[in-house]
């Protein structure tokens, strides 16, 4: 069983094409990543509203698009998307992950996956960065 992070993507950006885990530059992100890093875990990828599933690596151009703008049916056509990637690296069924993402990035993947974690379910941001905080602190 892999162990599985999934980080949601945020607004503020470098304004220059970057590997994905250097794109993004808010407080929220770097904890994000940084906390994600100190579970150890198997993997670590970035829920991207423009991309859909990011590996760190992956080079890519920024851009301007969130799932807070978009209809339900179009988050289910972006999960559905997501959920397809998924499967070519993970295995729905028996790896656990661990969501660091709003719950527009959740709400359509949580059904098709078995073992999950939502370690910080029902912070707003500045709980979620206190949160967060205190967890690196003490790693």
């Amino acid at each position: 069983m892999a162990k599985i992070v999934l980080i949601s993507c945020v607004s503020k950006k470098l304004n220059y094409k970057s590997k994905a885990q250097d794109l993004y530059v808010s407080s929220l992100f770097q904890k994000n990543f940084q906390y994600a890093k100190s579970l150890n875990p198997d993997n670590i990828f970035i829920l991207s509203a423009e991309y859909g599933l990011l590996g760190l690596n992956k080079e890519i151009e920024p851009y301007d698009k969130t799932l807070n703008k978009m209809s339900s049916n179009e988050i289910k056509k972006w999960a559905n998307s997501v959920l397809n990637q998924l499967r070519k690296v993970a295995n729905l069924d028996k790896d656990e992950f661990v969501f660091l993402a709003g719950n527009n990035y959740r709400k359509f993947l949580l059904p098709h996956i078995k073992n999950y974690k939502i370690p910080m379910l029902g912070l707003g941001i500045g709980k979620q960065l206190k949160w967060l905080t205190e967890k690196i602190k003490h790693e």
